[in-house]
């Protein structure tokens, strides 16, 4: 995927390669000059991200190399073992679910996996759970509270399925009762919008003690495309929506809807998987610990609070 702001980066990184490639097959010692270009690269992607705006962000958001679920799974565990199925009627691979180890502590991990290949995206429904999904992730919830194991949920996707099917199948209902029980689920939540953060699908395995945000990922009640056609009858200024709707992590932040920002590598998380993924782990585990001090009365109460602040701000489209 191009950006129309990475245009001249792009120029720059094909130089790059060129010029190693050339290297190479000429054994010819062009360090120099390469570094002179990685330098320049990186001096641009650091102008252009520290200026990105909302609607930008989207885009990176929605960058198909970003990292997902089962990538930070890769990069930040050991151990892990998938569940499937909720139990009532088939598995959704649109959720993944799992314990696993991070640096030897147990954690229960679910999020939302998107694909990359067009038959992945279609066997996980482009990150669009439909009922199933969310039935299997509260399963999971339950597992996790029975042997008191904290849980790490990754959100990333437009929004819950909005098929027939899955309105047939109880889509709504799936939703609230997750938001109901994980309200009151005994052991440490930690949420983190990797990517979009779209409606009540997001909200489906949003609510949590904590709640953070990779630095250019977005979270709203719905997207800028679907909000500038209901609210301004016209599609096209979906860029004036996303502004509007104050869905950055940065502006969430100031509203106080999110409890932090998690930076990320120059120039996005898709360029460096293996970076981001240590960022997260070391803010996931220093939570974790910090919210394991608190008794679990307070902990639920706490939750409860949290919510019921910033419910009326974030809502639920379903």
């Amino acid at each position: 995927m191009e950006f129309e702001f990475e245009k001249e980066i792009i120029e720059i990184e094909k130089k790059i390669e060129e010029l190693e490639k050339f290297s190479e097959e000429k054994g010819i010692d062009l360090s120099g000059e390469i570094e002179k270009f990685k330098k320049s690269r990186n001096e641009k992607l650091k102008t252009i991200y520290k200026n990105l705006d909302s609607w930008d962000k989207v885009f990176v958001a929605r960058h198909p190399q970003r990292p997902y679920t089962l990538d930070y799974i890769e990069n930040m565990t050991t151990d892990f073992l998938e569940l499937h199925g909720d139990r009532l009627f088939k598995d959704d691979p649109a959720i993944v679910g799992g314990f696993c180890k991070i640096d030897g502590k147990k954690v229960l991990i679910v999020g939302h996996q998107k694909g990359r290949t067009t038959d992945e995206k279609i066997y996980r429904n482009f990150g669009m759970a439909n009922p199933e999904g969310y039935r299997k992730a509260l399963r999971l919830f339950k597992m996790a509270e029975r042997f008191s194991i904290p849980i790490l949920t990754f959100i990333d996707t437009p929004g819950a399925y909005p098929g027939l099917e899955a309105e047939e199948h109880g889509q709504g209902e799936a939703i609230a009762r997750n938001l109901m029980e994980m309200s009151g689920l005994k052991v440490p939540i930690i949420s983190v919008v990797i990517g979009e953060g779209g409606s009540g699908g997001a909200l489906g395995l949003g609510v949590s003690d904590r709640i953070f945000m990779l630095e250019n990922s977005v979270y709203s009640v719905i997207s800028p495309e679907g909000c500038a056609a209901i609210l301004y009858k016209d599609a096209s200024r979906a860029k004036e929506a996303a502004e509007d709707l104050k869905i950055s992590a940065q502006s969430l932040f100031k509203l106080e809807v999110i409890d932090g920002i998690i930076e990320e590598p120059l120039g996005g998380a898709h360029r460096d998987h293996k970076c981001i993924a240590l960022n997260l782990k070391n803010i996931i585990l220093s939570s974790f610990s910090e919210l394991e001090k608190i008794s679990v009365e307070e902990l639920v109460e706490n939750r409860y609070n949290k919510f019921r602040k910033i419910g009326s701000f974030i809502g639920t489209v379903i």
